[in-house]
């Protein structure tokens, strides 16, 4: 089965989002005893790391961490973390089995600019508000035992060593101390969630957290292409599936249209004014299909051709045409383009 990339690199930089889910929905916590041994697990996990744990919620059949892997370790410590945890479960209830459904989340985000930090903690730390374990007025977020959170609010309570807040808090604007304007920020976006507009926007700010690869501006993004082509290198392509291949290989097709453009002479932005079936078009159609893995549709709407059929049929005419003029141009590109591993030509 096709698994998703790991994007791994050394640095204080280098923080995910990690999210897993009990198999088939199921608890990975049957009580409190189960939540402390994860705990000291992930103690342990990070002993043997160095991880720094930014922000961290058990709920019941989930749990989420924003951790940072300065050693670059992140498949290593997950593996460990889980599957202790999971060992140590199983004992205990004497039961046998994945605990975890399918393998974790890990978005990877820019922990050294921006504000992604206060986003990504402030969505773990309301997961209890969301669930309605919490509500505005009483303890507040602050009585939910199994999160990061209280320690952000409750001074006196001793930490553990890898428990980090300094980073959230600066990234919010407030100084490391300033435990009361967390509270408050918090506690105002409990408010939020009670008011229709105000989850709606929240929802908003959340989608990239819930449905994408990367959390971060576009040189961000542009790094973590370049470790996604190198992690592709080392294996398999088709080992992997998910949002980061398929940003991979969009950013390649991209690169590749661009390619091809410069050597038919054919200025990118005027593709739009020109015939939806003139030759270039029909060439850099066949070419992109043949080199990439980009479905009709994308291509289609990047080379201004209209309806997806038309691919197709560029496809099938500039490998089966004796047309000069279509001939000469399939020959430049087999002679001088450049650029990736060759794919099977795929069916049009």
């Amino acid at each position: 089965m096709a698994r998703a990339i790991r994007i791994e690199y050394p640095g204080a930089g280098a923080v995910y989002h990690l999210m897993a889910r009990g198999n088939q929905g199921q608890a990975i916590f049957a009580d409190d005893l189960d939540r402390q041994t994860w705990l000291r697990t992930l103690d342990q996990a990070c002993e043997k790391t160095g991880w720094r744990i930014h922000a961290w919620v058990l709920m019941s059949n989930h749990y989420h961490l924003l951790a940072e892997t300065p050693e670059g370790n992140l498949v290593a410590g997950m593996k460990w973390l889980q599957a202790t945890y999971t060992q140590r479960y199983n004992s205990r209830h004497s039961v046998f089995g994945h605990l975890f459904q399918g393998r974790y989340k890990a978005l990877v985000v820019d922990g050294a600019a921006g504000n992604y930090l206060g986003v990504v903690s402030t969505y773990i730390h309301l997961n209890p508000a969301r669930a309605g374990l919490v509500s505005a007025g009483g303890a507040g977020l602050a009585g939910y035992r199994w999160s990061s959170y209280p320690w952000y609010v409750k001074t006196r309570r001793q930490q553990p060593a890898w428990q980090v807040t300094e980073r959230v808090l600066g990234n919010l604007g407030l100084g490391p101390e300033d435990w009361r304007g967390y509270a408050a920020y918090l506690e105002g976006r409990v408010l939020e969630l009670g008011i229709k507009a105000g989850r709606k926007a929240l929802e908003a700010e959340w989608k990239r957290i819930r449905r994408g690869w990367y959390l971060g501006g576009e040189g961000f993004r542009g790094r973590m292409l370049k470790k996604i082509k190198a992690a592709l290198g080392e294996g398999r392509t088709a080992s992997y599936a998910g949002p980061a291949k398929e940003a991979h290989n969009e950013a390649e097709a991209e690169r590749l249209l661009a390619e091809g453009i410069k050597l038919l002479g054919v200025a990118g932005g005027s593709l739009a004014e020109r015939p939806k079936g003139m030759a270039e078009k029909q060439v850099l159609a066949w070419w992109l299909r043949r080199r990439t893995t980009m479905g009709r549709r994308w291509v289609s709407e990047r080379l201004w051709m209209g309806e997806e059929s038309r691919v197709s049929r560029a496809v099938r005419l500039v490998e089966t045409s004796r047309d000069d003029e279509l001939a000469s141009l399939k020959q430049r590109f087999l002679a001088k383009a450049g650029g990736g591993p060759k794919e099977p030509a795929p069916q049009p």
